[in-house]
């Protein structure tokens, strides 16, 4: 399925399907504050908002009234992942479970590697990475009950939109989060198909329906792709970065890059940046600008963070004032994983180890990109073992 990346998790997946109870208190919060262990560092304040105990390998979506949408891989009712939501709650926060996947003989979704995340209709969509009518995985919605709920707990609705056949379709959606146009076509990746390579495909609505397209097959894909203002499609295997541009007869793919991968996002002046690991066996975490001009592309290594266990498979993250911050699962000194700062003097990018996870009840191993609210606020997820047993976490740090 998805490699040597599966394989990290398997030990924490036995562990977690072991598991007859979830770890889950409605108002658990607590506030965890300690000194920057590098003199680099400012002392930051993490929030565990909640101990979520089963795989939240993506991260979170904030919607405008700040509350906080992501998917678990495994655990829930049918031990096949879940969607859930957190929200303020006076002092605390509130988890709800939204929907549990794995219904039994209706063909439902499996394991949602990937968060996720609001299309223009204001509708959450995602992937899982198996089940479905063949299972390989599904593309699917989620939206609330079109009457009121009066229960504690209401499940919401959800629809598959389409499931993968494991031919040259596609097959195990892998931690990429969807992606839409301007007309509301959705672009997403998964990790493999009929022929051992992953796609890009694209769902355009066909009648009640969608019907699927693959734009590009190349490289196993384990992040989603994004898209510019002119409908160009960017995206990384694990060691390149292309680009795919629609013509007349088709897509048109363009290496920008052979020597890094991964997740991307844009800056203001359509600069790429990405976090790869060079490789599904690990490697040297690097994150990476690549500009173009004079009809290249040009890369830059901002930080390289040497050999890591496994390689980060989300992209990085702007805040309001231009900081580039991203997750390193496996930090080497620390082992418990951090979030990496990178500020631009103008001239050069300057590196601070933001915030190093504690391990234990602190939480240990981001994997999920991260996001900001309008005060400045961090929002992310961890998903690793650590010293005491399994806790993986919601978090919030404060600027």
């Amino acid at each position: 399925m998805l490699g040597a990346f599966q394989g990290l998790f398997a030990k924490t997946k036995e562990l977690a399907m072991c598991q007859t109870t979830r770890r889950i208190a409605l108002f658990f919060c607590f506030t965890l504050s300690f000194a920057a262990l590098s003199n680099l560092a400012q002392a930051q304040t993490e929030t565990v908002l909640f101990d979520l105990g089963l795989f939240p390998l993506a991260g979170v979506t904030l919607d405008q009234q700040g509350r906080l949408y992501g998917t678990i891989s495994y655990g829930g009712p049918n031990g096949t992942g879940e969607v859930y939501r957190v929200a303020r709650a006076g002092q605390g926060w509130v988890f709800s479970s939204l929907y549990n996947f794995g219904r039994p003989g209706q063909g439902d979704g499996a394991n949602p590697y990937s968060g996720v995340v609001f299309g223009p209709n204001g509708v959450l969509y995602g992937t899982t990475q198996n089940g479905g009518a063949y299972g390989y995985g599904t593309v699917f919605s989620l939206q609330p009950p079109a009457t009121v709920c009066k229960a504690i707990t209401c499940p919401w609705i959800e629809t598959s939109l389409y499931s993968f056949t494991g031919g040259t379709d596609g097959a195990y959606p892998g931690y990429g989060n969807l992606a839409f146009d301007q007309a509301g076509d959705i672009y997403g990746t998964t990790y493999s198909s009929g022929n051992g390579e992953g796609v890009v495909f694209r769902l355009t609505r066909s009648g009640s329906g969608w019907a699927e397209s693959v734009l590009w097959s190349g490289g196993n894909i384990l992040t989603g792709v994004i898209l510019d203002s002119a409908g160009n499609v960017y995206g990384g295997t694990l060691n390149l970065v292309f680009e795919l541009s629609p013509t007349q007869s088709g897509w048109t793919e363009t290496t920008l890059s052979d020597a890094v991968g991964g997740g991307l996002t844009f800056d203001g002046h359509g600069d790429l940046f990405g976090i790869t690991g060079a490789g599904a066996n690990g490697g040297d975490a690097v994150v990476y600008e690549l500009t173009p001009g004079n009809g290249t592309w040009f890369l830059h290594v901002l930080q390289d963070f040497g050999l890591q266990y496994f390689a980060p498979v989300a992209p990085p993250t702007f805040d309001s004032q231009g900081n580039l911050y991203g997750p390193i699962p496996s930090y080497p000194s620390e082992g418990e994983g951090e979030i990496f700062k990178l500020t631009h003097t103008g001239v050069q990018w300057i590196y601070t180890p933001y915030f190093q996870f504690p391990g234990g009840s602190g939480g240990a191993g981001p994997t999920g990109a991260i996001v900001f609210d309008a005060n400045g606020n961090m929002y992310g997820t961890t998903a690793g073992i650590t010293t005491g047993g399994q806790y993986a976490t919601v978090w919030e740090i404060a600027p």
